[in-house]
């Protein structure tokens, strides 16, 4: 599997070419501005001290407080958060909302840990970073395996080492705890939005239109119950286990409730049993990758039916593969992008805590539309007038609106 940080460097140099860059300028714009590695102890309930290895990778705040999620699994490594914390720089920007990129983690298996080790290790964890970050240095959020409880016990930890009262330190919050309406189908919701921009451009009509989704999480979960509701048919969905395919159409909704009682998709009323590789490459308008990373390379990338690839997991799309949809004219939307709704969201929460205001869903996810819309008109346009592939267009506009907050004068 390709590096991950190798595949942002590619996708940035693009833009950097585009843009004339200087070698020292693309240098500081690939390079994380920090990357702090922390080796704390958690207490057991054995009453053993176990040690843990947690990462924050601090990219670049010149125009906002650092911003990123917090992941625990066994896969952090130094590479993958510096590379998806150099993408929150590139997202926030494209979203144009006020942060840079961050992005964290600790190398644990949270499957062998009790409650009560979870909040020891996330309590640690708090404790360790506490002297990076904080509501207008660097603001981290749920992300693989970490949750609103996991923000919360973070936050309070936070709060009683620092003396500070802000609940803005962390986003993904609990509704109870300073957290914001619509942050659980935020993500999704987003996709949906760019997948109705995309529509309007092509001329897609939902009834007409057949979408894959791979991984059913809470992000493809969201995006599928959107399309559905809007008259899109979702023909196949996936978990971690399997996929299933459905050429008359899946209900999200009904496919959730026998995912919970059967613990898998497998064996869903009126589908077919396929994997998670054969999901990419069924026929269908709009394949929307949702779990993991580097799922389409050169291997596949000839193979994908679909006309129009949304990105809503971290970089299911490596740069062998761009070229070939380049090449074939399918249009992907990248991750920097479609899969933006939840950092900007929790740019909402950062806000309301701030100001101690509290705004209604309704009201979330219609400012949410509003910034979606306007992000992919102005990468869309872009792409148009400059004639590029729409991944390079919206990191050149996401690089030119970090070098306008003044980066070079930093």
């Amino acid at each position: 599997m390709s590096d991950p940080f190798k595949n942002s460097i590619e996708q940035l140099k693009k833009a950097s070419n585009v843009l004339n860059l200087s070698e020292e300028t693309l240098k500081g714009l690939i390079n994380p501005m920090r990357v702090v590695e922390v080796f704390f102890p958690v207490v057991m309930d054995n009453g053993e001290v176990k040690f843990f290895t947690g990462f924050r990778s601090q990219h670049n705040n010149t125009r906002g407080p650092f911003k990123g999620g917090l992941r625990f699994s066994p896969e952090v490594s130094e590479s993958e958060v510096k590379a998806l914390s150099s993408w929150m720089t590139w997202k926030c920007a494209v979203a144009d909302v006020p942060f840079g990129g961050g992005k964290g983690g600790v190398i644990v298996d949270t499957k062998t840990l009790s409650k009560g080790e979870l909040e020891n290790l996330s309590r640690a964890f708090s404790r360790a970073i506490s002297d990076v970050i904080g509501p207008e240095k660097d603001v981290p959020a749920p992300d693989m395996y970490t949750d609103g409880q996991v923000m919360e016990w973070m936050n309070d930890e936070y709060q009683k080492i620092t003396g500070s009262k802000s609940l803005a330190t962390f986003t993904g919050k609990p509704l109870s705890y300073g957290g914001s309406e619509g942050r659980t189908e935020a993500t999704g919701f987003g996709g949906f939005k760019i997948l109705e921009a995309v529509a309007e451009k092509i001329n897609l009509v939902p009834s007409e239109t057949s979408i894959a989704i791979q991984g059913v999480g809470n992000v493809g979960f969201y995006f599928a119950h959107f399309a559905k509701e809007a008259g899109y048919k979702i023909v196949a969905l996936s978990d971690s286990k399997g996929a299933i395919y459905s050429e008359k159409g899946l209900d999200p909704g009904l496919v959730m409730e026998y995912k919970k009682t059967h613990g898998s998709l497998s064996g869903f009323p009126e589908s077919k049993d396929i994997s998670n590789e054969d999901l990419l490459l069924v026929s269908c308008d709009v394949l929307v990758p949702a779990a993991l990373e580097n799922v389409i390379t050169e291997k596949n990338a000839e193979d994908i039916k679909a006309l129009v690839v949304i990105e809503m997991a971290n970089g299911p799309v490596d740069p062998k593969a761009d070229e070939i949809f380049e090449k074939r004219g399918v249009i992907a939307v990248p991750d920097i992008l479609s899969n933006s709704g939840g950092v900007t969201v929790s740019y909402f929460e950062w806000h309301q805590n701030m100001r101690n205001e509290k705004w209604s869903k309704e009201d979330v996810l219609q400012k949410l539309s509003q910034k979606m819309k306007i992000a992919f008109d102005a990468g869309w346009d872009l792409s148009i007038q400059k004639k590029l592939y729409l991944r390079t267009a919206f990191y050149v506009l996401a690089v030119e609106r970090v070098l306008e907050a003044g980066y070079n004068k930093k």
